[in-house]
Order: structure tokens, then C-alpha cells, then sequence
């Protein structure tokens, strides 16, 4: 089994669309179960076209990932989610999870997904 402490800290991961745009993501899992995922997609000059900025509560249970986003976050403004709103409630089979992949699958849609850690660079003297 996995333990929740394997996903705190900064995750990546970039998709070439067929159409030329990228679709970037950076997850930001904190220990206190709150997440911040930022996505971002570029066009075919690699030049930004969108932001979005999502967070909410996660959790890692045996193999199971789960995400409840709370609020979209635009330009500083938290705008609240409709918890009603089944969209908002995600849970994933955990495939692989170690220092450096995270991979997971959605348990409705069957999509993959694939980040790799962000290793946070230190500055020496």
C-alpha cells in the first residue's frame, strides 16, 4: 500500500495535444490535505492561452487517490465550487507512486495520469 506522505510536495506534467497545443499541469499537495493544481494551456507559438487555478481537499487511502475541488482561483480571487456539483468529487486507482512517477488512473473515465515530482532546487554558498 501507499502512504500519503509520498505525495506531498510539487508534481508536473505536460501533454502535446494532436491540434499543437500543450496542456500543463503543476499539482502542489500539502500535507494538510489541501491541494493547489494550476493548469495551464499553450499554443503552437508556446505562448500561454489559458490559466486555471483550481483547490480543494485530497487524500490517499490503501490505493485510492481522491480530490474534492473547492474553489477556482482567478487573479488572486477564490471563487467558491458548487459542492453539489458531482464534477467536483474525483477518486483514482493509484498504478505507481515512488520518489520520482505518480501515476494514476480515474476510476469512471479510465484516464491515466502521469506527473513526475518537481524537485525544489536549493542555492548554495
Amino acid at each position: 500500500m501507499y502512504r500519503r506522505e509520498q505525495l506531498i510536495g510539487s508534481w508536473f506534467s505536460s501533454k502535446q495535444q494532436t491540434n499543437g497545443e500543450t496542456h500543463n499541469e503543476l499539482a502542489k499537495i500539502h500535507s494538510d490535505g489541501c491541494y493547489e493544481f494550476t493548469f495551464t494551456v499553450f499554443d503552437q507559438e508556446n505562448q500561454p492561452m489559458q490559466e486555471y487555478i483550481e483547490v480543494g481537499d485530497w487524500g490517499l487511502v490503501g490505493d485510492v487517490h481522491f480530490t474534492i475541488a473547492k474553489a477556482e482561483v482567478d487573479q488572486q480571487e477564490a471563487f467558491p465550487m458548487d459542492m453539489a456539483n458531482p464534477d467536483n468529487y474525483h477518486a483514482y486507482q493509484v498504478i505507481q507512486l515512488d520518489s520520482h512517477i505518480f501515476k494514476y488512473q480515474h476510476i469512471v473515465t479510465k484516464e491515466v495520469f502521469i506527473l513526475k515530482r518537481v524537485v525544489d532546487r536549493i542555492a548554495h554558498c
